[in-house]
């Protein structure tokens, strides 16, 4: 029988996209700091481990919030259910950049992994604290996507907020095929065919949340902090916004990117690049997998069960990452 999706739980971080140009560091930061505060909505994307885009990134919002622009700065770092403690940690200590992370950064998906690399995001924070900006859990958290990925986009979104995304509706299949294409190659190809449509589904969620989030502070200005994956105009954040928001997007990219074609410029209003980050080949370690006891399309199965009531028998993948994937197949 072929295999039938049941289940995900889709922590992935992946934003590799995009080109364009740029031109002197200063000059084009101050140049984007003029643009910001002419919009609504601001989206600044990033490649996540990339130091050279949280600096280039933070410069220009550091220039804009100095001359008067206060927006509210969502951040995909934070989850939904943290934000309790953003506004605890606020009260608690005002102005510690360092005890609001601690109180409010996702639990580490796996022992010792925190994954955010939290000292590109604590500038944020600081400057945030400093200018008493609105700090806002944009995420959908890991719990949030599992529910997502078994029952559908109502484990999420109330019948209100289904209706305003037209998630009530099927997704259109243009946007579907596009975010399995990009979570495949995100993941080296290597994930099982079953794991790419919930994936898909959580990806979409998250993008559709994080609007839900900007559509609620947009009236005072609002800036998202996100990978380039969920910035660009096509599938990821824009897609999901009210039609009447003015919205700014930045992609920041990588030299030497696939990205230098008018198609990936497209996805962004305006784009820089900058050297690659130092990293090890990333599908490595991934693929490496292959060759573990038990692996499977580069992931190895750490659970597997069966469930006669359903005639259903399902797998949990790990990947490498500690991404835990459920799949399933009809007996």
């Amino acid at each position: 029988m072929a295999p039938l999706p049941i289940l995900l739980i889709a922590a992935f971080t992946l934003a590799l996209t995009g080109c364009a140009v740029t031109g002197d560091r200063a000059s084009g930061a101050a140049a984007l700091a003029d643009e910001l505060p002419r919009h609504a909505v601001v989206l600044l994307g990033e490649v996540h481990d990339n130091p050279h885009h949280h600096r280039l990134r933070h410069e220009a919002l550091r220039i804009a919030v100095e001359r008067g622009y206060r927006p509210a700065l969502l951040m995909e770092q934070f989850d939904r259910e943290r934000q309790p403690d953003i506004e605890r940690a606020r009260r608690e200590q005002p102005g510690d950049a360092g005890y609001l992370i601690a109180l409010a950064a996702p639990a580490p998906t796996r022992p010792g992994v925190s994954g955010w690399h939290w000292p590109f995001y604590k500038p944020f924070v600081e400057l945030a604290l400093k200018h008493d900006l609105p700090i806002i859990a944009a995420n959908a958290s890991r719990a949030d996507l599992m529910r997502v990925a078994k029952d559908g986009f109502a484990a999420l979104f109330s019948p209100d907020e289904l209706q305003r995304l037209q998630l009530d509706q099927p997704v259109p299949s243009g946007i579907n095929s596009a975010q399995e294409r990009e979570i495949a190659s995100g993941h080296c190809n290597a994930l099982p065919p079953a794991a790419l449509a919930p994936m898909a589904r959580a990806q979409i969620a998250r993008d559709a949340f994080m609007a839900l989030k900007i559509d609620e502070r947009k009236a005072g200005g609002a800036i998202l902090l996100a990978g380039n994956s969920h910035v660009r105009r096509d599938i990821g954040v824009p897609r999901w916004l009210r039609p009447d928001s003015t919205v700014y997007v930045v992609g920041y990219l990588e030299a030497p990117a696939d990205g230098a074609t008018a198609a990936n410029r497209a996805r962004y209003d305006h784009a820089v690049i900058t050297p690659a980050a130092e990293r090890p080949d990333p599908c490595a370690a991934f693929l490496k997998s292959r060759t573990t006891s038990g692996a499977t399309h580069g992931v190895r199965i750490i659970n597997r069960s069966e469930q006669r009531d359903y005639g259903q028998r399902a797998f949990v993948f790990a990947d490498t990452d500690g991404i835990r994937i459920g799949a399933g197949q009809r007996n």
